[in-house]
């Protein structure tokens, strides 16, 4: 499988875009699928994660060697259980996807479980530093996954205010070597500019390579963090084994990306349905065609989705837009220099085809977890509550057609928000890597403010 970059057109093997992160040109890797589709007697065949991870491997990595697929999927395999690593249950009439039964609890450890060992191939030896902004999730999921693996070091970037408590103790108590965190006084959006401003320094990028360090990164701008996403909805459409809509809900765009991939390689998916919460910009594009992050930035009790600025969305182009590198590159300058930019009629029709959105409120948000839990006892996130209050909102499931909803993180992770919407005594049960947190020494303790970031990133060379 060949990739391009979605602004001017770089050619890289799936190794590159893994070891690369971010394209030379600033925009991100696309995969080239052409015709390449699920054949549908494969994609019955499909019974387990593993299965998936094979398969979407085998269509999207090919040129990564068989064994090197098949070490990420034991690395995998080793750190989820081993019956049903992401059940779909049914609850009220949705299907939900469990994507959160990895060591953090939230769907990003799928990823990366897989992404340490595909970096190590890409490496080939060199040392690699990656780089990481998160709202929350993808900080302590990278964290744990490169934790301890030679050759490579992490810092990662997390807002200092707005993320849940149980996030701040998964990114500031590990104490291996390799991985560090540090707050920021500002927000996802400002952690996410600056390392991508990082990657694009030709004088920082010069700096690492005279200590013999190569930047890379661990969010989904990264190929080897998107593509394993896509099993997810591969088998969903496997245990379906018919037409089914998804409901994901939504911060910088990655996973409702994987899902759209999996519906570009044949999966049965129907709508894609962007769920977002008042910071709502993903919501007004799929409904408009216009993206205008505005200048409103809300803190929510769904901090992983408070986001403005969606990286992924800029993959979503390339597609929409038929590979014409140059209409993406005119409409990130768009939004560099005017703020918002505007698709075409054609790309707007496109994008109305294949998705829609909903907004929920954070009051609503606590509402649609107490009314789970009266209606059927199951207890939702306040993220995947954002996306079971859309679904309800738009009339899903629609016409008998069974709705998934990505069901993106444990409770136990906000409890905060749960204490609200529940009271007390009803997380009663936390997943064994969550019980001891809060008696683990602090091994991470530096904040810096946002102009601060490069010295951070430079003191690690």
């Amino acid at each position: 499988m060949k990739y391009i970059s979605t602004r001017k057109g770089f050619e890289a093997t799936s190794a590159e875009t893994v070891f690369q992160g971010l394209a030379p040109d600033g925009g991100l890797y696309v995969p080239q699928l052409g015709s390449k589709a699920i054949d549908s007697g494969r994609l019955q065949s499909i019974a387990t994660l593993r299965d998936a991870e094979e398969f979407v491997m085998e269509a999207l990595f090919d040129d990564l060697p068989a064994e090197v697929r098949s070490a990420a999927a034991d690395r995998l395999c080793e750190r989820f259980p081993k019956d049903d690593p992401v059940p779909l249950v049914k609850k009220d009439g949705l299907h939900i996807l469990e994507l959160f039964h990895g060591k953090t609890g939230a769907f990003k450890d799928v990823a990366l479980s897989m992404l340490p060992v595909f970096m190590k191939h890409a490496a080939n030896g060199k040392r690699v530093l990656i780089l990481t902004a998160t709202s929350g999730d993808t900080g302590s999921a990278a964290m744990q996954g490169f934790a301890g693996v030679d050759g490579t070091e992490i810092i990662v970037f997390y807002p200092a205010t707005g993320t849940s408590k149980i996030q701040r103790l998964q990114m500031t108590t590990p104490a291996d070597r390799n991985v560090h965190a540090v707050g920021i006084r500002g927000n996802f959006d400002d952690a996410q500019a600056a390392v991508k401003r990082i990657f694009a320094d030709p004088k920082i990028n010069a700096e690492a390579a005279a200590h013999g360090i190569t930047l890379s990164s661990a969010n989904s701008i990264n190929t080897g963090r998107l593509v394993p996403q896509i099993a997810y909805y591969v088998l969903a459409g496997a245990k379906l084994g018919r037409e089914f809509d998804v409901v994901v809900p939504s911060g910088n765009f990655g996973n409702i990306l994987a899902a759209y991939y999996a519906k570009l390689l044949g999966s049965p998916i129907r709508k894609l349905v962007v769920a977002s919460n008042v910071n709502d910009v993903l919501a007004r594009f799929v409904a408009t065609g216009v993206y205008d992050p505005g200048e409103k930035f809300t803190v929510t009790n769904s901090p992983s989705m408070d986001i403005r600025k969606s990286s992924n969305v800029e993959r979503l182009l390339w597609i929409l837009n038929d590979g014409d590198s140059g209409e993406v590159a005119r409409l990130m300058n768009d939004l560099d220099t005017k703020g918002r930019y505007e698709l075409n009629d054609k790309a707007k029709a496109k994008l109305r085809a294949d998705f829609e959105g909903g907004v929920a409120t954070p009051e609503e948000t606590e509402a649609e977890m107490r009314r789970m839990r009266e209606a059927c006892g199951y207890l939702l996130d306040p993220h995947t509550a954002v996306a079971t209050c859309v679904a309800k909102k738009l009339g899903y499931p629609k016409d008998g057609v069974p709705c998934v909803v990505a069901a993106t993180a444990t409770p136990y992770k906000f409890p905060e928000t749960c204490l609200r919407a529940f009271g007390a005594d009803v997380l009663t049960d936390p997943p064994p890597s969550f019980r001891d947190l809060e008696k683990l020494p602090i091994a991470q303790t530096r904040v810096c403010d946002v102009d601060k970031i490069d010295q951070e990133v430079t003191r690690l060379f």
